[in-house]
């Protein structure tokens, strides 16, 4: 199949790394036809002949069951707790949804998935957001993808609408400590994620494959 029959679904385009990730995927000739899945419209700057949007409700997704089918799905939704407003409500963003897109991709024959998971990501860790982002992995791990990309940032950098504080302070601790920070948990820029995340789009190879946080800053757009 020649990369330019490739087809994405975006979702969480209108967040740090899903803007990155959609200014690649248009400027990027490999991709032949976009469809962003959003609960809110797109700015009306954003505009291209392969682009297809669509406002859905995201507790209703099996009404948007045939946009699911596609050679790529990329997963770049995310919240924090605080922004999420409970737990309850972060779980759903960070674990329901994706988990959801996810099958209704494979439902429909799709045969990559790629989501932006964390740094620590672990069923079994203590805190709350890792054992979260890990559960997602893992459940992610049993659908059969025959392709499966998990990008484990660390904190992000890039402008955001929000003040987060903890991605505040770790500009400031690598700004004052520079390279003793160890690699593994600099902060990484929104643009580098998304770069990981379109190359990986183009893989053919099957099986899972998992790019660290330490990795994604040599990452180079192609």
């Amino acid at each position: 199949m020649p990369d330019q029959s490739l087809s994405v679904l975006l979702v969480g385009a209108t967040g740090l790394v899903g803007r990155e990730c959609l200014r690649l995927l248009l400027a990027d000739s490999g991709f032949g036809r976009i469809t962003v899945l959003t609960r809110r419209p797109l700015s009306p700057d954003v505009r291209s002949p392969k682009l297809e949007t669509h406002v859905v409700d995201f507790d209703h997704l099996n009404e948007y069951d045939a946009l699911f089918a596609v050679d790529a799905i990329v997963c770049a939704l995310g919240t924090t707790i605080r922004q999420a407003g409970s737990r309850t409500r972060f779980r759903t963003v960070d674990y329901e949804y994706p988990v959801a897109f996810a099958r209704l991709g494979r439902r429909q024959g799709c045969e990559h998935f790629l989501v932006v998971s964390a740094l620590g990501a672990n069923p079994r860790s203590r805190v709350f957001y890792n054992r979260v982002k890990g559960e997602l992995e893992e459940a992610l791990r049993g659908l059969g993808y025959p392709r499966l990309t998990i990008v484990r940032p660390s904190l992000l950098l890039g402008p955001r609408a929000e003040l987060r504080l903890g991605e505040e302070v770790a500009k400031r601790i690598t700004r004052w400590l520079g390279p003793l920070v160890p690699r593994p948990y600099k902060p990484v820029e929104a643009r580098a994620v998304a770069t990981a995340l379109v190359n990986a789009a183009r893989r053919k190879s099957s099986g899972v494959k998992v790019i660290e946080s330490g990795e994604i800053a040599e990452q180079r757009a192609t």
